[in-house]
């Protein structure tokens, strides 16, 4: 069943691993809606709907990562009943990653597999890509990134509904500050595109130095939004890890 936090668009499996997917800064539930149809029935797909957006339209946006990932692990404790995995594109790598972390302060059981797109490993020193403060230099990024529909950017009424949970989406990378701590054991993979503008495919790769358990890097032809293409690709490998944890009973080795 939906709930406000996360959207399934394909029947639940009755068995099976589930999946949770986070969408990209200014994304909604729908920018997973592809993938998660190329994935059933294998998996149980739900992908986090943010306040502020879609169905969550009237509700105040969560301008803060720490507080975006502490609210998605009080909403998680319900559907923890079988083992699950992340996926998260861009912002929603960071988000999926804070999670995580979340849940192991709070002595929680976290997710077997982590599946990070389209994001820079964290570091002390900040991401420079995150520091946008007006809607001009927001509205010249997505143009950079290709993250919208041809004709959204030109038409004002469009940009009207989608500007507001784009601030708030910058206003949380902007402000993130990551925090050190102990690596995560949670394995991972790792997903980049080979012309990203913003994520370089060696600071893609730097997330391996943030877990104990090793990470898969993949680095595919596209830019930022590689994924739009590359879905059933991506479909495959997510698909090949997640048969492997079923199989094995235990978290896959990264290779």
């Amino acid at each position: 069943m939906d709930s406000d936090w996360f959207h399934r668009f394909a029947p639940a499996p009755g068995s099976g691993p589930r999946l949770f997917c986070f969408p990209h800064a200014g994304g909604a539930a729908v920018a997973h809606r592809a993938l998660s149809l190329r994935l059933a029935p294998d998996a149980d797909v739900l992908v986090a709907q943010y306040p502020g957006r879609h169905s969550r339209r009237a509700e105040p946006s969560l301008d803060d990562i720490g507080r975006l990932a502490d609210a998605l692990a009080g909403a998680l404790g319900p559907l923890c009943d079988r083992p699950f995995t992340f996926f998260g594109h861009s912002m929603g790598a960071l988000v999926a990653y804070e999670v995580t972390r979340e849940l192991e302060r709070r002595g929680m059981t976290g997710p077997r597999h982590l599946f990070l797109s389209g994001r820079a490993a964290p570091t002390p020193h900040g991401n420079g890509f995150d520091r946008l403060t007006t809607d001009e230099e927001i509205i010249a990024r997505i143009r950079l990134l290709g993250g919208t529909v041809d004709g959204i950017l030109d038409n004002t009424e469009l940009m009207e509904i989608v500007m507001p949970p784009l601030r708030a989406d910058y206003r949380a990378l902007r402000s993130y500050a990551w925090q050190p701590g102990p690596p995560l054991h949670t394995p991972m993979t790792v997903l980049v595109g080979d012309s990203d503008p913003v994520v370089p495919v060696e600071s893609a790769a730097a997330w391996r130095e943030l877990t104990t358990a090793g990470a898969a890097l993949h680095t595919l032809p596209g830019g930022h939004f590689y994924l739009d293409e590359r879905t059933e690709e991506v479909a495959g490998i997510v698909r090949t890890t997640l048969g492997s944890l079923a199989l094995s009973g235990r978290t896959v080795d990264a290779v």
